[in-house]
């Protein structure tokens, strides 16, 4: 019966989840893989906007890329959702392509409004297309924390379970990525988080992933693991 529960909760559609902050009701809508939105004090914010529906979703305020790969990163996308104001923020490999980025380097912090976003290292250890290549070389890419109304919020882009992400203190809600060849398994993502121990996690950029196993390996650790369908129809 729990199986059978759990495989109805990843049909549903995509729901928006709140989050309390100290500054109101922070919002997080999953659109697809790798892409999602945050809304909190009237300010719209998508993170990686290249994949799923866009039409009549609200213009950004804030963009935040994490890579250059077709699954991050989206120009048309980006173009479609700006607005006068609207502030795009990148790694440099990024800012080459899309018009426009304020460009943040791994290590960097960066106050936008009532957010402060860190630049976080998103990195392979071991995972590459061939022997001494990776799929996400070190400072290629950024993660980033943001921290809005006295909750931090990880977003770990493509990574393997790194130490600068097993490094990371009080954080409320993670979006951790698992899928192979390109990042880590189901298992390893679930050590890392261990190592952080957010408040809550939510298993994204998963396709192909038993999202499920991630949840048992964390099971009585009182990490919330939450399960969201990120590939709708």
């Amino acid at each position: 019966m729990k199986l059978h529960i759990a495989a109805i909760l990843l049909s549903l559609p995509l729901l928006a989840d709140d989050i309390a902050t100290s500054k109101g009701t922070l919002t997080i809508t999953p659109i697809q893989h790798a892409s999602f939105m945050i809304e909190a004090g009237g300010k719209v914010i998508y993170v990686d906007p290249a994949q799923g529906s866009y039409e009549g979703r609200p213009k950004a305020d804030l963009i935040l890329i994490t890579d250059i790969h077709g699954d991050h990163m989206a120009p048309k996308i980006v173009d479609s959702l700006r607005k006068p104001g609207t502030s795009i923020i990148a790694p440099e490999a990024v800012a080459k392509s899309v018009t426009g980025a304020k460009i943040i380097r791994n290590g960097e912090t960066m106050q936008e409004g009532d957010w402060k976003l860190e630049a976080i290292p998103m990195y392979n250890l071991k995972r590459g297309p061939s022997e001494g290549k990776f799929y996400h070389d070190k400072g290629r890419g950024n993660g980033y924390v943001l921290t809005y109304g006295g909750k931090r919020i990880y977003i770990s882009g493509d990574t393997e379970g790194i130490l600068e992400m097993r490094a990371l203190k009080n954080i409320d809600v993670a979006f951790v990525c698992m899928n192979l060849p390109f990042t880590m398994t189901p298992e390893e993502a679930a050590d890392a988080v261990r190592a952080f121990h957010p408040k809550i996690v939510y298993p994204y950029h998963y396709r192909g992933s038993d999202v499920k196993a991630f949840e048992k390996a964390l099971a009585g650790t009182g990490i919330e693991v939450r399960l969201r369908n990120w590939y709708p129809g």
